[in-house]
């Protein structure tokens, strides 16, 4: 099967070999996820019934950026963990029998638990969407929640399952044979998304 998140995130390791052009810096992911935060609460689900997780890795501060922001537009003083969690679906994957060896990351759902409540499942890049589809797998073994949503700072398209994000901070078209490389200061130092497309003369020797 198709592995979706390589793609999605790995910089080209020679860099001859491809053109990086930023699409988005630190300021466009701020205000990207402030919009995303308000659609999320105009959407109509307060803070008192929605618990955001992050699928590992990058979707994991995503959605603690997203949770300070409702939180604060609220006027919640809850613990930020009793609104955003993780959600591990490395044991859902349908690439696993391919790469046995991927190290699971752990899941922390906050103390009230998804039953019954709005849960945004929160991503860095919708790709082929098999992401999503094994982070509804592994949802569904913890509980039932009343609605599941989905929000992205990136769909790069090229969907391979019927999944639809309901919040996206960018929608960015690109070729299959570009990578979208998403970095955040919690994980890489610094906040921004970058596209590399492969170096049209080297396109051109390898299809000699």
């Amino acid at each position: 099967m198709h592995d979706e998140r390589p793609p999605a995130r790995t910089a080209p390791e020679d860099s001859s070999a491809a053109q990086s052009s930023r699409v988005l810096g630190a300021d466009e992911i701020r205000r990207a996820l402030t919009r995303i935060a308000h659609e999320i609460l105009e959407s109509g689900h307060g803070a008192d019934d929605l618990v955001l997780l992050g699928v590992p890795h990058r979707g994991v501060p995503l959605a603690h950026r997203l949770a300070e922001q409702i939180a604060r537009a609220e006027g919640d003083d809850r613990p930020l963990e009793d609104l955003a969690g993780s959600l591990d679906i490395t044991m859902y994957r349908d690439d696993l029998r391919h790469n046995p060896t991927r190290a699971p990351s752990p899941t922390r759902i906050p103390r009230a638990g998804i039953d019954g409540r709005t849960v945004v499942l929160v991503d860095d890049v919708l790709y082929s969407g098999r992401t999503i589809r094994a982070a509804l797998d592994a949802l569904g073994a913890i509980g039932r929640p009343a609605a599941v949503r989905l929000a992205v700072l990136v769909d790069r398209g090229h969907r391979q399952l019927p999944i639809r994000a309901d919040h996206v901070g960018k929608n960015l078209p690109t070729s299959r044979s570009e990578r979208v490389h998403v970095q955040l200061a919690e994980t890489d130092g610094v906040d921004a998304v970058d596209i590399a497309r492969p170096d049209a003369s080297t396109t051109a020797r390898e299809e000699v």
